[in-house]
């Protein structure tokens, strides 16, 4: 068996970085290649969910960064520490067939370990959701039921379920819970139908104590499960069972679900989670590479924070490709690197400028640092250019006072709004400054 070159595996590895974009996943780190033979690239995961998810996401991604790297046609397969051994050992392979088997068959989702109340960032944009979860864990049945947690992809929801499903497990060992996609459901309810075992059906789904179900939005335009999940959602909630989803809107606002499931879903607590703001991003990416072990420079927390707004999985995606090819280069975490490390993608926010852009031209023209305008310092060489920045996030970015004064410290709104008029009096009243401004504003809008 060929062993595969390091050098060559990390440049299929910058070739993913480079490329992956939201795909990458922070486990990606603990991938290693198993051998090369015949044009075929075997690599090792974590695990069987693992392998699941490089399967279905991630195969293209990684065959076209081989292919890019060797320069021949190369075709990719992952493979789990007990498969890679089955490789060797193919007596052994009826046994794992059997197990993948009795898993596809049971259909329930996995806990991460990961995804517990105390690896979850809260803020402002999800402090209700939160809460709720949190209590629900704490008084099943009773609390808030059912409780319906809705926002866009990314932003925690499914953490948030696996976290209160485990708390759950924790405070009663005996509790069944079913935690599964609304597909799973959906599936299963198909099956059932079509080998007649419809009572075996109905008995599985209404004799759980918690019943969690992620993405139900892919309820919509089924009517036979909506019918059957009516039924399921009323002995459940008769009984004092608790009931959890997760969707990526609100009851009302998913086509093609009928009345009275919209209805029930808004009895127990709706919670929205939004996109967090830059100072929730902020304590997410420290959070985040302290899990994985990593120490983060501040400016490079900051450019990330800056960089990725879209939602928590782009953040954590962000983090795994810097410590990536912070592995393959063999270097540290830097601000550089991590220039690199995201360039590819560029900001989240495509075209328009941020932050980042103007903190780069404001501390080139008046040789400050980055951390020493997010500092509370207040000496005039520190006060003044953090007020430009201020005046010109104001001018050229879309970002809320709220957020602005965020990325400087954690200042409030009104320390803005304070900026903003003093930057613009003293424009009125020095026509050097105005210049200086103006040009500032046209180098920042160059680089985009």
């Amino acid at each position: 068996m060929a062993t595969v070159d390091r050098a060559l595996w990390q440049g299929i590895i910058q070739h993913v970085v480079a490329s992956g974009g939201s795909i990458i996943r922070p486990w990606f780190t603990q991938l290693e290649p198993i051998a090369l033979e015949h044009g075929l690239l075997e690599i090792q995961v974590p695990g069987e969910t693992e392998r699941t998810y490089c399967q279905q996401n991630a195969t293209r991604l990684f065959t076209e960064a081989a292919q890019a790297t060797t320069g021949r046609l190369v075709t990719v397969c992952f493979l789990t520490a007990v498969l890679a051994e089955q490789a060797n050992n193919p007596a052994d392979v009826i046994e794992v067939d059997s197990y993948n088997a009795t898993w596809d068959e049971e259909g329930l989702l996995p806990f991460n370990e990961d995804y517990t109340f105390s690896g979850f960032v809260t803020g402002p944009c999800n402090r209700l959701a939160h809460a709720a979860s949190l209590a629900v864990s704490e008084s099943m049945g009773k609390t808030y039921n059912p409780l319906f947690l809705h926002g866009s992809s990314g932003l925690g929801k499914t953490h948030l379920l696996q976290a209160t499903c485990q708390r759950i497990t924790e405070l009663a060992p005996g509790a069944q819970i079913y935690f599964l996609s609304c597909e799973t459901f959906v599936n299963h309810f198909i099956q059932a139908v079509e080998r007649g075992q419809l009572h075996q059906f109905r008995y599985r789904y209404r004799h759980v104590d918690v019943l969690a179900i992620d993405d139900i939005q892919f309820l919509s335009d089924h009517e036979q499960t909506q019918e059957e999940f009516f039924h399921t959602f009323n002995t459940l909630y008769q009984a004092q069972k608790q009931i959890i989803l997760s969707s990526d809107r609100g009851p009302a606002e998913i086509a093609g679900l009928e009345d009275r499931l919209v209805s029930r879903f808004n009895w127990g607590l709706v919670a929205r989670i939004d996109r967090p703001c830059y100072e929730t991003r902020m304590a997410i990416l420290h959070k985040k590479a302290r899990m994985r072990g990593l120490e983060l420079p501040e400016d490079v927390t900051c450019f990330i924070a800056g960089t990725i707004e879209s939602n928590t999985r782009e953040l954590e995606g962000a983090i795994a490709k810097v410590a990536m090819l912070a592995q393959v280069a063999e270097r540290p975490i830097d601000l550089d690197l991590a220039r690199r490390a995201l360039g590819a993608d560029g900001a989240t926010s495509g075209a328009e400028i941020t932050i980042e852009d103007i903190l780069s031209a404001v501390t080139s023209r008046y040789s400050v640092r980055l951390a020493d305008l997010q500092s509370k310092k207040r000496t005039r060489s520190i006060t003044f250019p953090r007020q430009i920045c201020m005046y010109l996030a104001r001018q050229l970015t879309r970002h809320s006072l709220e957020e602005i004064g965020g990325y400087f410290g954690g200042r409030d709104h009104t320390t803005v709004l304070h900026a903003n008029r003093t930057i613009k009096d003293l424009i009125q009243r020095d026509p050097q400054l105005q210049a200086t401004v103006d040009r500032l504003s046209q180098d920042i809008r160059a680089v985009r």
